[in-house]
């Protein structure tokens, strides 16, 4: 039986995880961050290594990918329960994998053959077609569109409404702009915009 959930994270997107995990049958949500001023909390990340035993699962719900990474290394060391959380309107076929710590949000889809890692996020409405591969603590922002065979790399953000098209393969910290279209493979790290996705170089 699902009961006591902490959440490490007490901004936007941790209440986003807190409503998912509540539809999804957690009954009793707690808060933790290292920022006092993001409201009321339990304690900080001491205080909840402290208190692991008191709860039945733990995610971080933190939206910067490094970060949440560097928060959920320290949680396994530490022998937490780590859980992930999928909000139950999402629909995710049979045979997909989903990496611990990861969270997916209402609307999101994923078909046959994909394979999610560790503490991914995939925003409201994504869609993720068949035989995409994505890596470690990724981040598919609101409404973005991955066709098949896409592979994603470690620590890599697709902004809302991006399209990233067949077979395309993008290397590690790549973040790709809110409606860009990806066409060609990403091979080096970096801000990458437009139709087609160019990238962002400095002036």
């Amino acid at each position: 039986m699902k009961k006591t959930l902490a959440i490490l994270g007490n901004g936007g997107h941790a209440r986003e995880v807190a409503d998912a995990a509540t539809l999804s049958g957690w009954k009793d949500i707690k808060f933790f961050d290292d920022l006092e001023s993001l409201g009321k909390v339990e304690g900080d990340t001491n205080v909840l290594l402290k208190n692991l035993s008191k709860f039945d699962g733990v995610i971080v719900a933190i939206g910067d990918n490094l970060i949440r990474w560097r928060k959920i290394k320290l949680l396994k060391e530490n022998s937490a329960n780590l859980v992930s959380i999928i909000h139950p309107s999402a629909t995710i076929s049979e045979d997909v994998t989903i990496g611990t710590g990861s969270a997916v949000f209402a609307g999101v889809v994923i078909n046959p053959g994909c394979s999610i890692g560790d503490g991914a996020i995939l925003n409201t409405s994504a869609v993720i077609t068949h035989d995409c591969k994505l890596g470690t603590a990724i981040h598919i922002s609101p409404g973005a569109v991955l066709c098949g065979n896409v592979n994603v790399s470690d620590f890599s953000w697709i902004g809302a409404n991006a399209v990233v098209i067949e077979g395309i393969k993008i290397t590690n910290k790549v973040n790709v702009g809110s409606g860009a279209v990806v066409i060609r493979d990403i091979k080096n790290k970096g801000t990458y915009v437009g139709n087609p996705a160019k990238k962002l170089t400095k002036k």
